[in-house]
């Protein structure tokens, strides 16, 4: 008892700093998510799905600054023909960002949406009060009671061009909780990308309602070297045919937690999700998936790699889910760790779940090191040592990153993904 009073008093502490955005459409999703919150308190190291990762930075009342960083490399994706929007420091920044407009989908500010009635109203809060069931989720409760900004995507037919959102920040002490919605009409195919360091301490919250025969596609690379702090849920719920597909690259950081929680609820339905990670040094990063089979016929994958070098530390904790009656599903489930010296640690919890008869569904988790004999093959051959571990390296990435169906987005990472092994050679 004592802890657990302990627990909303730190969690009262983190909400006394905090405001509802008022009136609108919203108003009662963000006043339910509050109480939710207030009833189970914030993740502690305690609670099952924390116990490899501290949230205590993630909780406390007061983001732990971050130094700015300044990249002198080319932007991510800037080379791509997108439709760029912008946000500084949590705010939309609509100099920065390009124009709103773009054949077959509506964009929409969450901070300008006041009006008692939009189409979001219906999901706003929706699939990530339904990924809280049997998980308990309060970070991700505290985004939707809380978030001040995002973008509303409503997509109605087969965009020309990828959605970019670009997350920079100005503040050493920045604190950002932002919100996305999407929506895909029956037969709608877009591509979303993410990039950027964000804010000190960030908490971003998208949902993505993917209709029978809709298809959605999400690259995002996080970081470069970055001292932040973020902790990112994606909630999708599939239909009919339908197909959801995302990767995300991620290079430093102090502690990065990415959450993925998809429910397929149309027969036929695919759900992929890929990550590749590198660390190095005080670096933790944690992808937590959770996938909820619940129709017949469909597929779904997760694919995790990460590179990790001294004393970095890689987390991963993946579930499948298949209820009674989603016979024919077929789960597949891989994380692997190649640890670069002795003092980095991977930490795997693969599960699967299981209630119908005719399936098909694996899972499997290795850590090890370099392969020796393919590095001596490779010297042998002339290459200098630390371009053969690199080498080796992106071949042990390559199955994550070859999730990415697009060419020039998986040259773009795999690029990035290059360079950072060419700055931390030694």
């Amino acid at each position: 008892m004592a802890d657990a009073a302990e627990n909303l008093s730190l969690t009262e502490a983190r909400l006394a700093g905090l405001s509802i955005p008022s009136g609108g459409w919203s108003d009662a999703a963000r006043k339910d998510a509050l109480s939710r919150v207030r009833a189970t308190g914030l993740p502690e190291r305690r609670d099952e799905y924390w116990k490899y990762t501290r949230p205590d930075t993630l909780t406390q009342a007061a983001p732990v600054p971050a130094a700015l960083f300044h990249n002198d490399e080319a932007p991510v994706f800037g080379e791509m023909d997108r439709l760029s929007i912008v946000f500084v420091d949590g705010v939309f920044d609509a100099e920065a960002s390009d124009d709103l407009s773009l054949e077959g989908v509506t964009i929409d500010r969450l901070a300008d949406s006041t009006a008692d009635i939009h189409w979001a109203r219906d999901l706003y809060g929706r699939l990530e009060t339904n990924g809280q069931d049997p998980v308990e989720r309060p970070l991700a409760a505290l985004n939707t009671a809380f978030a001040t900004d995002g973008v509303l995507i409503h997509v109605t037919g087969a965009t020309s061009k990828p959605i970019h959102l670009v997350y920079n920040h100005t503040s050493e002490t920045s604190d950002v909780m932002l919100h996305h919605v999407v929506r895909l009409d029956a037969g709608a195919v877009v591509t979303v990308l993410e990039s950027g360091p964000a804010a000190a301490r960030f908490n971003k919250c998208m949902e993505v309602d993917v209709a029978d025969g809709a298809t959605f596609h999400h690259v995002r690379a996080q970081g470069r070297d970055h001292e932040r702090r973020a902790v990112t849920h994606m909630f999708a719920r599939l239909g009919t045919g339908s197909t959801f597909k995302s990767f995300t690259l991620t290079a430093n950081g102090v502690l990065t937690r990415n959450e993925c929680i998809i429910e397929l609820t149309g027969d036929d339905a695919i759900a992929h999700v890929a990550g590749a990670c590198v660390g190095d040094g005080d670096f933790l990063h944690d992808d937590t998936v959770f996938i909820t089979h619940d129709a017949v016929g469909c597929e779904s994958r997760q694919v995790f790699k990460k590179v990790l070098r001294n004393g970095a530390t890689g987390v991963f904790q993946g579930k499948i889910l298949v209820k009674k009656d989603a016979q024919k599903t077929d789960g597949y489930q891989i994380s692997q760790s190649l640890l670069l010296d002795d003092d980095s640690q991977f930490l795997a919890k693969p599960e699967l779940e299981i209630y119908a008869d005719d399936v098909a569904c694996s899972h499997g988790s290795t850590s090890g090191a370099i392969d020796e004999d393919a590095l001596f093959y490779l010297r042998s051959r002339g290459v200098p040592e630390a371009q053969a571990t690199d080498l080796l390296t992106l071949a042990f990435l390559a199955e994550a990153v070859e999730e990415i169906e697009n060419d020039d987005l998986r040259d773009e990472i795999n690029g990035r993904l290059a360079a950072w092994l060419e700055r931390h050679r030694g």
